[in-house]
């Protein structure tokens, strides 16, 4: 049995994208449900070590157009990073460099109450890096072994001079 350069491209980009999923699900996070009367704010916090990269997903399951502002607050109770939430789920990503206690801080701007569903931790980005560099490798891999194989490629052309 021949094994081609595409074929080993593709075992790589599924094995890594498989690694990448895996290190994500055993990722130290957080999840919470509550109901936010109008007005009224919400507090998560987590415990960060290090240096990384950390995540939080807003979801409201009964969206109609409620807006909702997330801050995310460092060890020193300093906004690094606050967005305004319009849509029925929104997911953003901010860098922290500090070990202790992070604080994804939700405040409800509508004039109802909102249901939401949080989800606050890292993502453990630096653990991923050998899955990405493998993901790499076997993506280049089967755009050359595409390319080798388009290049070579005849297709048959209709005569000209048909009547």
């Amino acid at each position: 049995m021949k094994v081609s350069l595409l074929k080993i491209g593709l075992a790589l980009i599924i094995v890594g994208a498989v690694w990448i999923s895996i290190v994500f699900a055993e990722t130290e996070k957080i999840q919470d449900v509550t109901n936010l009367k109008q007005s009224s704010s919400f507090e998560i916090k987590l415990e960060f070590s290090g240096t990384d990269i950390g995540f939080y997903k807003v979801h409201m399951p009964e969206f109609a157009g409620q807006e909702i502002f997330v801050q995310i607050l460092d060890v020193n109770d300093n906004v690094i990073q606050e967005q305004t939430v319009q849509t029925r789920m929104s997911v953003g990503y901010f860098d922290f460099n500090e070990s202790g206690a992070y604080t994804v801080k939700v405040t409800n701007l509508a004039k109802n109450q909102v249901s939401l569903e949080i989800e606050f931790g890292n993502t453990n980005s630096k653990e991923m890096i050998p899955a990405g560099i493998m993901i790499l490798v076997g993506s280049i891999a089967m755009i050359v072994m595409s390319y080798l194989k388009i290049k070579n490629y005849k297709m048959a052309q209709p005569d000209e001079n048909i009547s």
